[in-house]
């Protein structure tokens, strides 16, 4: 399979042209080569790129929902139409295996589909009144929000800021990560091609110092959506307070997976290897913290291990691939000194924690499980980002609650047992946005995402994520005919 990149031109205020910022390299880290390098952005571009977004916001604001609703079922079939070349790109973009970026693409062709569902099926409310008068609660459109965009997973991650921001009447500026540029101009293609008026979507790829505090800082921003590190997110969200303006953040995560000694023990081991290797670890949901009651530990943990060095390791291209490249060589080395660290804490590796063997050029690293910390330790402490699991016995629930909830993150959390009241009882105490049950990293757009604490604010997905980009207003209409009694004048 090949497909020749774009010419590297940004859309820019409906404009295709070149960026005048700094220039932006794309790296096939699976094979150590350059994909692409072209200019991103510049100050001078993120301005023209907002006077073009407030100029065609209010006519698109103003259309029926149903109206908004065509122009995006045209670009969910744009998607599906191109899942080939999508998915092609993403991989050399991100070093991911084909079978995920197809599964993003199909991901995101769906995202822009149900959004135009909910356009369709979303009604106002008639307020139950309290006097003479009749009471409603409209929801209108921002203006011109930010979406900034992660490198793990772009264009699933951008069609669940773009498609309901879009949706909801808004005009929409999309920042994707520099390492992962490629695929993001790949949408912005689509989104043109489908006949969205001009200047309502632009990309502008480049440094979150330069271009991303420019979005956040600029008064004509009326919200930011973003997905990325906890640290990040908090530099955005002081900036965002200095303008009492909402953001919604999506944050990072050291998800608990929970294993009771009446689990299904294939069902439980298939869930962690997928929970924590699956995208080689780089997910925020990622189930990094797996604790094992005592009573099963080792022979679980034993059975554990047995499974992942099975794994298979390699080129994305490969159809058996199912540990692919980490995106970023300066990302692998990041990772590999969380696991020296680690060790340096009294930590054991039961198997990876090194660069496989054969595999000489790329960002590669084995599956790497490690024993013998303690949740303390900063490896249980700190998002690594990659394929690190880390295993911890527990006694009974009160003891796996108290510790799966001694963290600052509250992203995601898996539970593993055949006691389904236990399951939702353990389910209701974890501090987490998202529980999953005999499974893990199952996902659906009508179901809200997001985090608590140090993993985030706000929600993204399900009907709810459309009001997220509204802003929400009452208004009273007068039955009675008869002038306000206070006002009494002879």
């Amino acid at each position: 399979m090949s497909h020749d990149f774009s010419n590297g031109h940004l859309l820019i205020g409906g404009q295709w042209r070149a960026g005048k910022g700094a220039p932006i390299t794309s790296i096939f880290a699976a094979e150590g080569t350059e994909n692409q390098t072209f200019n991103g952005a510049s100050r001078e571009d993120v301005d023209e790129a907002i006077a073009a977004a407030k100029a065609a916001q209010p006519a698109w604001g103003a259309l029926k929902p149903h109206e908004r609703a065509s122009y995006l079922y045209r670009i969910s079939e744009g998607i599906s139409a191109d899942i080939d070349r999508i998915s092609w790109v993403q991989s050399r973009d991100t070093s991911k295996t084909l079978a995920e970026t197809r599964a993003l693409a199909a991901s995101a062709a769906a995202t822009f589909r149900y959004f135009a569902a909910v356009l369709e099926t979303s009604d106002e409310l008639l307020t139950v009144p309290r006097g003479d008068y009749t009471t409603l609660s409209v929801h209108e459109p921002l203006g011109v929000v930010a979406a900034i965009t992660p490198w793990n997973s772009p264009i699933a991650s951008d069609a669940q800021k773009v498609a309901p921001a879009l949706a909801a009447g808004n005009a929409v500026l999309l920042k994707p990560a520099s390492w992962s540029p490629l695929v993001c101009l790949e949408l912005a293609r689509i989104i043109d091609e489908a006949g969205l008026p001009k200047g309502l979507f632009s990309v502008l790829p480049g440094s979150g110092r330069e271009v991303g505090n420019l979005l956040v800082e600029h008064p004509d921003i009326a919200k930011v959506s973003f997905t990325g590190g906890t640290s990040t997110g908090k530099h955005l969200a002081r900036i965002a307070a200095d303008k009492l303006m909402p953001v919604s953040l999506e944050l990072g995560g050291k998800s608990p997976t929970i294993v009771f000694e009446d689990c299904d023990e294939d069902l439980a081991i298939a869930g962690i290897l997928f929970g924590i290797f699956s995208s080689s670890g780089q997910s925020c949901i990622a189930g990094s913290r797996l604790f094992v009651q005592r009573s099963i530990y080792a022979r679980f943990v034993d059975r554990l291990v047995t499974a992942t060095k099975a794994l298979k390791v390699g080129h994305p291209f490969d159809v058996d691939t199912q540990v692919s490249s980490l995106v970023h060589a300066d990302h692998r080395a990041s990772v590999e000194g969380y696991v020296a660290m680690a060790l340096e804490d009294g930590g054991r590796v039961l198997c990876g924690g090194k660069r496989p063997e054969g595999l000489d050029v790329g960002a590669f690293y084995e599956p790497t499980i490690i024993a013998d910390v303690a949740n303390t330790d900063r490896i249980c402490r700190e998002e690594v980002f990659g394929p690190v699991l880390v295993v911890m016995p527990f006694d009974d629930e009160a003891d796996v609650i108290a510790t799966g909830n001694d963290n600052e993150y509250g992203l995601a959390c898996g539970i593993w047992s055949r006691d389904h009241v236990k399951c939702q009882r353990i389910a209701r105490a974890i501090k987490a946005g998202t529980v999953w049950i005999n499974t893990y990293k199952q996902f659906s757009i009508s179901t809200p995402f997001g985090g608590d604490g140090a993993s985030g604010i706000g929600r993204e997905k399900g009907r709810a994520g459309l009001r997220a980009y509204q802003s929400q207003k009452s208004i009273y209409e007068d039955m009675s005919g008869r002038p306000h009694p206070w006002a009494r004048w002879p």
